[in-house]
């Protein structure tokens, strides 16, 4: 049977969710469509690729394993799979990017194949996520970041966001089927062609952005990207990653976040645009940690974030130094 989409699944120390999502995948029917799942594994520590090697006995000839000897970050590891689809004869139309801890509530692979069927202008879709426990629909679709969402995000006061409301990055959760600028990365489904008209994810991001600036690149060449509503995930938020925003211990954010949002601005705005940014999103932090102690609650922000802000972007972006360590 002719592969009509792709699936790529993106593991790195979740062996676990890693195959129940592409158990999710294969308990839904698609309609008729040529439907492969490829999972890879980013060198994960422990024994994550012999648990896949064992499970993959039991999995159909379509589930196809990707054992990478170095860790790629999310942007590179779904380019090993892209990069090998584009080469074939016959390559699939569609490629539906799901995370390891995420799994299929309705038949998202067909929905969204359907959706591009229809929308021949969109080259992304994303489906709605919904929180693990209590099944709400949580954020997933966004406006490009710019200086007054990044200047808001870091002072995180009611007033501040109510007068910055038209320039939030989040889109309200649970809305209704439109055009977006960006969706999450989590559960999307990409146009080949598209995303190899582009070259496929820019591979000087590790984590974070990676999403963004495919989806800036691809909107500059005309192609929409749309939110479906009716298509719908379950998402373990930062499960993947280790960072979530709903941890209330704050820990610091790692070093390639730094990374990626320097080079993205840098890419978006030049290196006179990214400093202004950054300025907007230090002054913001500067002025809500102050907020939070006059008001006795505690920051939002991570910890150490005006510090490690000011050593991981400023610093390189005055000087031109090299990227930092991925820790």
């Amino acid at each position: 049977m002719r592969t009509d989409i792709a699936v790529v699944i993106v593991n790195y120390g979740t062996a676990d969710m890693a195959i129940a999502a592409v158990d999710s995948v294969l308990d839904r029917a698609a309609d008729g469509l040529g439907v492969e799942i490829h999972l890879v594994d980013n060198a994960s520590p422990g024994n994550d690729a012999a648990i896949f090697m064992e499970t993959a006995k039991r999995w159909p000839d379509t589930v196809f394993l990707h054992l990478e000897s170095e860790n790629h970050g999310f942007g590179r590891g779904n380019n090993v799979v892209l990069r090998k689809l584009a080469e074939r004869q016959n390559p699939p139309d569609k490629v539906y990017l799901l995370n390891p801890d995420a799994r299929l509530v309705t038949n998202a692979v067909a929905e969204l194949a359907a959706f591009l069927d229809a929308h021949p202008k969109a080259a992304v879709v994303g489906s709605s996520i919904l929180h693990e426990t209590t099944l709400e629909p949580v954020v997933c679709a966004f406006r490009f970041p710019g200086a007054i969402s990044e200047f808001e995000a870091s002072v995180s006061f009611g007033p501040v966001t109510r007068l910055c409301k038209e320039h939030l990055v989040a889109f309200p959760p649970g809305m209704e089927t439109r055009e977006v600028d960006w969706v999450s990365g989590a559960s999307m489904m990409v146009r080949l062609d598209a995303v190899r008209e582009i070259g496929f994810f820019d591979p000087d991001y590790f984590l974070y952005f990676e999403e963004v600036d495919l989806m800036h690149r691809l909107k500059k060449r005309g192609w929409q990207v749309w939110h479906l509503a009716d298509a719908k995930i379950i998402h373990v938020a930062g499960a993947s990653t280790g960072v979530s925003t709903a941890n209330l211990d704050r820990p610091p954010m790692p070093a390639y976040w730094f990374d990626s949002w320097r080079h993205y601005y840098v890419k978006q705005h030049g290196r006179a645009g990214a400093i202004r940014i950054w300025l907007a999103r230090w002054s913001g932090t500067i002025i809500g940690n102050l907020l939070s102690r006059l008001r006795g609650k505690p920051s939002q922000n991570p910890r150490n974030f005006a510090a490690d802000f000011r050593r991981f972007v400023l610093v390189p972006l005055v000087s031109g130094t090299a990227r930092t360590d991925r820790s």
